[in-house]
């Protein structure tokens, strides 16, 4: 018989539901149940999500944007508020995710002061602010600050208005002198001919930053959060601040590999050094292998190989080249990078596959973790030996293994990225940790692609 005593209730206003539940990828693409976070309390997953670190390989980057896009219940004492999802939003963010960012907003609805704030961040950096500045327009009360609804003024045309409203806010002390002098260029920029230009601001928005465009004073976004180099990759910036634009990006997986490559090769290197020999070696290989040239790949291989290495995009350039290469009869130093570029590309498994059937002289420890059976090959490193501890049916830690037994795969889940990034670094009892994490639970291929970029992929700082 149950006592007397009051159970705790979860209260979600009726036309407030939570947000949670909605993703871009649902649980056939993303390979995940959607009971991910229904057991686990959300302030537990929002803190997990925030500190999630973005400087970890490539596959844990890919995975956590998974996890960010998935399709799921709300967790335990979820609320119209929707934390986990603006945790999810601003996860996505750091990525320098914007388009799924956007697109996940926009699915939500943003209808909600903090969620607002964020759709209008990610259009202003994408150049596709007008929608938002119509929201605005029908629903005033919903704009994030004075400014934007005096941008927004502008930007839908009543620049009367903007102007209006700028004066009235400026009495009242609503707008920072700063504000005052940025938003008076941006509405009469010829009254301001001549004068010098404005100092940087302490903090760049994504409207401060928009607005410097505007009068023709851009910021360097080389200081600025990650989200914000999308912008240097517009056809009116200048070629060198698109390649360094698209290689930051690249590091952390928020272009496609068509894009770096795209710009690499819009045009001919005029000077050399630093980016511009990274992009004349891939001009190079590129031609190289356009022309499914053996001699000309096997000599221009290892310099792409070496330009994608100092831009830590090897995996981009493996999703380009990677399964090209394995067709060409090639020797020595390129037959190896190209082995090695195969095993970061999706097609892995059938790579080591025909390494073995051909009895290719290459790493028989990385071609037994692509296969998934590195158990009884030589190891003779700490890394391989943590890695090989993983693969020998070696148990999640209990701390672990706990939470799925719960049903908090999705914290579980966080906390096995979070300890794999540790490990990558020099812990390696977290890698066998991880990985084993990851292969009790059914991802085997996120286990094998995170094992073979620790091997193969150098990441020390």
């Amino acid at each position: 018989m149950g006592d007397a005593t009051s159970p705790d209730v979860t209260v979600t206003p009726l036309d407030r539901l939570s947000k949670d539940p909605i993703g871009l990828l649902p649980p056939e693409v993303s390979g995940l149940p959607r009971s991910i976070w229904s057991a686990s309390e959300e302030a537990v997953l929002v803190d997990l999500v925030r500190a999630e670190r973005i400087d970890t390989l490539p596959v844990m980057q890919e995975f956590l944007k998974v996890l960010m896009l998935a399709e799921a219940d709300p967790p335990l004492s979820a609320n119209g508020e929707g934390a986990l999802f603006l945790a999810r939003v601003d996860k996505l963010l750091d990525l320098g995710a914007l388009e799924p960012a956007q697109s996940l907003i926009e699915q939500a609805n943003p209808d909600t002061g903090p969620l607002f704030r964020r759709w209008f961040d990610v259009a202003l950096l994408t150049g596709t602010e007008d929608a938002a500045c119509e929201a605005m327009r029908d629903t005033p009360s919903i704009a994030p600050t004075y400014s934007a609804r005096i941008f927004c003024l502008a930007r839908n045309g009543d620049w009367s208005a903007a102007a209006l409203t700028l004066n009235t806010h400026r009495v009242l002390g609503d707008i920072t002198p700063q504000e005052e002098a940025l938003l008076s260029r941006f509405l009469d920029p010829e009254l301001y001919e001549g004068e010098p230009p404005l100092a940087p601001p302490a903090r760049v928005s994504p409207l401060t930053f928009r607005m410097h465009a505007a009068i023709g004073e851009p910021l360097i976004t080389a200081n600025l959060p990650l989200a914000f180099a999308h912008a240097d990759l517009r056809s009116t910036t200048a070629w060198k601040s698109r390649l360094e634009a698209a290689e930051r990006l690249a590091r952390f997986g928020a272009v496609s590999e068509n894009v770096l490559l795209k710009q690499y090769t819009a045009r001919t290197p005029a000077a050399s050094g630093g980016i511009w020999d990274r992009a004349a070696a891939i001009q190079r290989f590129d031609a190289a292998m356009t022309a499914a040239d053996p001699d000309a790949v096997a000599r221009s291989l290892p310099d792409a190989w070496a330009a994608m290495q100092q831009t830590r995009a090897e995996t981009q350039f493996a999703k380009l080249y990677g399964a090209a290469l394995q067709e060409l009869p090639l020797a020595g130093e390129a037959a190896v990078i190209a082995f090695e570029v195969g095993l970061l590309s999706p097609e892995y498994e059938a790579v080591a596959i025909a390494a073995t059937e051909a009895e290719a002289d290459f790493d028989p420890f990385l071609i037994g973790i692509a296969r998934g059976v590195p158990q009884n090959l030589p190891a003779d490193t700490p890394r391989a030996l943590a890695i090989q501890e993983a693969f020998d049916s070696t148990p999640p830690p209990p701390e672990l293994q706990n939470k799925v037994d719960d049903g908090k795969l999705g914290e579980a889940l966080l906390r096995a990225i979070a300890l794999f990034g540790a490990g990558s670094e020099g812990d390696l009892r977290s890698v066998t940790d991880a990985l084993s994490l990851l292969r009790s639970v059914g991802l085997e291929d996120v286990a094998r692609r995170a094992a073979l970029q620790l091997m193969i992929l150098d990441r020390t700082p």
